[in-house]
């Protein structure tokens, strides 16, 4: 790291969340994993994280706080360092969690770009995950997204 990557690119320490702003980030960055944010990509985001029980307590306010605020992040740092400042926080049982919503997440348009895929093989090694489990993860998520 170099001496300007400091102070212009703060460690994942920096970037404070609580595991259901990691959670939020991660499914973030999977929908902007191709470059674009639609407005249906976040519809579905802000869908599926309505129904967690993690998300029970948030309205719809401070749901749309969040995701600006996530938003900002993304745009300061680098995807990469959004996700890793979200590892760092999530417990160990929501990791399965967070790559399958990133996976239905870039599968719900029905196909999946180079960086969407790159996205995904970048996510299940950062958090972790088995691979036998992330890929029972992505072919679950395939059929779910078929129709």
């Amino acid at each position: 790291m170099g001496l300007f990557d400091k102070v212009f690119d703060p460690s994942p320490e920096s970037l404070s969340m609580n595991p259901a702003e990691a959670l939020a980030a991660i499914c973030l960055v999977a929908i902007a994993a191709d470059g674009y944010l639609s407005d249906q990509e976040s519809r579905e985001m802000d869908m599926l994280l309505s129904r967690m029980r993690l998300f029970k307590s948030y309205s719809t306010e401070m749901m749309t706080r969040m995701k600006d605020r996530l938003l900002q992040q993304l745009q300061q740092h680098s995807p990469s360092r959004l996700v890793e400042a979200a590892n760092t926080v999530l417990p160990v049982e929501l990791k399965p969690t967070a790559f399958a919503l990133a996976t239905d997440l870039v599968l719900a348009d029905g196909s999946v770009t180079p960086q969407e895929q790159a996205f995904l093989d970048d996510l299940y090694r950062i958090l972790e995950i088995p691979s036998e489990q992330a890929l029972t993860i992505v072919e679950v998520m395939t059929i779910k997204n078929r129709g």
